[in-house]
């Protein structure tokens, strides 16, 4: 499950949610206000949802080990509006349940994602792809548009 700050509420959702019949493109990063995540990987997609949108994308969904309070000021912070759904993972629980976890320890952010962005049709991963390290090659929005 996930959980999301929406009109002043706290919601739960579930991967049904989300991923039943549908084509999701989903990218988790190591965390919210960080350089490369703020700068580069959340407005790729954001500049790149009607692309994805006519390429059949039903929801793009930003994943991260985050509150939904934190995901929900730094989707605003970054104007994400409707083009990214803003999901917390806060206990990392879908992060380590898809082995997607890292521990950045001696950064002091301690448990997070990796960065990633896949694609996923009917709850089905149809492709992933998952950054070595601190690269941030493969999961950008215009590679994953181009895959589509």
């Amino acid at each position: 499950t996930f959980h999301i700050l929406k009109d002043g509420d706290l919601q739960t959702i579930t991967s049904d949610d989300i991923f039943a019949k549908k084509k999701v493109v989903i990218f988790g990063l190591p965390g919210a206000f960080t350089p490369t995540c703020s700068k580069s990987h959340v407005p790729g997609f954001v500049e790149r949802a009607a692309e994805f949108k006519a390429k059949g994308v039903d929801t793009i969904a930003c994943i991260s080990v985050n509150d939904a309070f934190v995901m929900k000021a730094w989707g605003d912070s970054l104007g994400v509006g409707e083009n990214v759904l803003m999901l917390a993972d806060g206990l990392a629980t879908f992060t380590k349940a898809a082995g997607l976890d890292q521990y950045l320890e001696p950064n002091g952010l301690g448990l997070r994602s990796k960065r990633y962005a896949a694609v996923v049709e009917d709850g089905v991963v149809t492709r992933i792809n998952i950054e070595e390290g601190r690269a941030f090659v493969c999961s950008r929005a215009d590679v994953m548009v181009d895959l589509l």
